[in-house]
């Protein structure tokens, strides 16, 4: 006699949300399980009470009416092994027989009832079709759960069937539950595997396997200080399918009010790569969670502010950036205004400020906790008038040398520059002047806050 055992973990409502905009929340996303049900002719094996066909069949029903306590889920079943006889093998045997729809339980139910064993075991087959058993959804949980006596027979691979439909989404990491001895070393690399050498063991991995395909599971991420305490928050965490590489969720770190990091509530059949959008970003790779357990994880972010300031008087410039590097290293890692204060990770940075001539400041360091702060000198103004359009480049006079910084715009009387203070020199020759002899040179000095009028005359 098989009794029927509850699932009281699958009372337990479905809990994964997302934020879509302010004070909205994105819709629980609908879970649909395709169930890969073995009828192939090993299934009229005897195994302990009966054969393994009808003890599949009577624990498969007992489930099955445990999820119709669930609205927001949807069931289908396909079936391999069930058409043509064996011998010969038919490695083609495998047949949705049925679709995914609401309220199908009582057609999935029948539907195995009927089914009588036949043929060969294609499984590799049977995980490539599966993939056109799920129609197109936006807000979608897709799980396959194999139940199987027996491992390929049709020389397909079922690890790269299974492969296959992570990496293009269509769904999770299959659950496999094999039937009467123990099949793990072949289907480890098909997806999470369940021994089920006996009926009670039947019986609970078909519960466990439900219960983690139906329950979500809470996440706390811990962002460590110099000191390596849970102090650091209020950035910007990206979880992205491992398998997939897509992003699955946005979360803005946050501590509660017992300054702990709050919970995050996340699918525990995914495994997650985590990106910490600090400046610059930290990552964790590889989450793996388990249903209905709380996890947590650690990374070491600690943080200080760098403040970026002009002079006394700032009105004077508007718009002026530095560009941030990582000491050491040459790509752009932010772009930072002045007159604002932002977070870094501690450590050595490099500033190119974007003022004309550039300046360069190495080696600024952040501490945690602290905001360093670079001020650099007021900068004066320049007006440089011509008489008539023509050539010319303005130069920083420095050692007895001159330093390009800016090319006149050829087609342009009057120009207005912001400059660092210093020594200039200005290069001009008129479009009308056909020798180099009539090359006007003109020198000025710029002056913290100070204007500085150049006239370019040609004769």
């Amino acid at each position: 006699m098989i009794r029927k055992i509850l699932l009281p973990l699958l009372l337990m409502p479905l809990l994964i949300t997302a934020q879509t905009g302010p004070g909205q929340q994105k819709a629980e996303p609908l879970s649909r399980i395709l169930f890969v049900f073995d009828a192939s002719q090993s299934m009229v094996g005897k195994w302990q009470s009966d054969v393994k066909i009808n003890i599949a069949k009577k624990l498969m029903s007992n489930l099955l009416d445990s999820l119709n306590t669930f609205n927001n889920l949807q069931i289908a079943l396909r079936v391999y092994g069930h058409q043509k006889p064996y011998p010969p093998s038919d490695c083609n045997d495998t047949k949705l027989e049925v679709p995914f729809a609401p309220n199908n339980i009582e057609k999935v139910k029948a539907r195995i009832q009927s089914l009588s064993p036949k043929g060969t075991t294609p499984l590799a087959y049977a995980l490539e079709q599966a993939a056109g058993d799920f129609p197109p959804c936006d807000n979608c949980r897709n799980i396959i759960i194999l139940i199987t006596d027996g491992i390929e027979e049709c020389e397909g691979d079922p690890c790269e069937a299974s492969l296959a439909l992570q990496k293009n989404g269509i769904a999770m990491k299959p659950f496999i539950i094999g039937i009467g001895r123990d099949f793990k070393e072949a289907f480890n690399c098909v997806g999470t595997y369940y021994d089920a050498s006996s009926e009670t063991a039947f019986q609970k991995a078909l519960n466990t396997v439900i219960s983690q395909a139906l329950n979500s599971t809470t996440l706390q991420v811990n962002l460590r200080d110099i000191n390596n305490k849970a102090t650091e928050s209020n950035v910007n965490m990206t979880f992205y399918d491992h398998a997939t590489g897509k992003v699955k969720y946005n979360f803005i770190h946050t501590l509660n009010n017992h300054g702990l990091p709050d919970t995050l509530v996340l699918d525990p059949l995914l495994t997650y790569d985590l990106v910490v959008n600090t400046v610059p970003p930290v990552g964790l790779d590889s989450i793996s969670l388990v249903a209905g357990m709380h996890v947590t994880v650690s990374l070491s972010a600690p943080q200080g502010y760098l403040n970026l300031k002009i002079g006394a008087n700032e009105r004077i410039v508007k718009n002026l950036q530095a560009i941030v590097r990582q000491q050491g290293q040459n790509q752009t890692l932010t772009i930072q205004n002045f007159g604002e204060t932002k977070k870094y990770l501690c450590g050595s940075y490099n500033l190119e400020i974007l003022t004309l001539p550039r300046l360069y400041i190495d080696d600024v360091r952040i501490s945690q906790s602290k905001t360093t702060t670079i001020d650099i000198p007021l900068p004066g103004i320049v007006v440089i008038r011509k008489s008539v359009n023509g050539y010319g480049s303005l130069y920083l006079e420095k050692n007895n040398t001159l330093e390009w910084i800016y090319e006149l715009r050829e087609n342009v009387l009057q120009e207005t520059l912001v400059l660092q203070p210093g020594n200039y020199k200005v290069v001009y020759r008129s479009k009308n002047a056909e020798r180099a002899i009539y090359t006007i040179e003109n020198s000025f000095t710029i002056y913290p806050g100070g204007t500085s009028n150049v006239n370019l005359f040609s004769y």
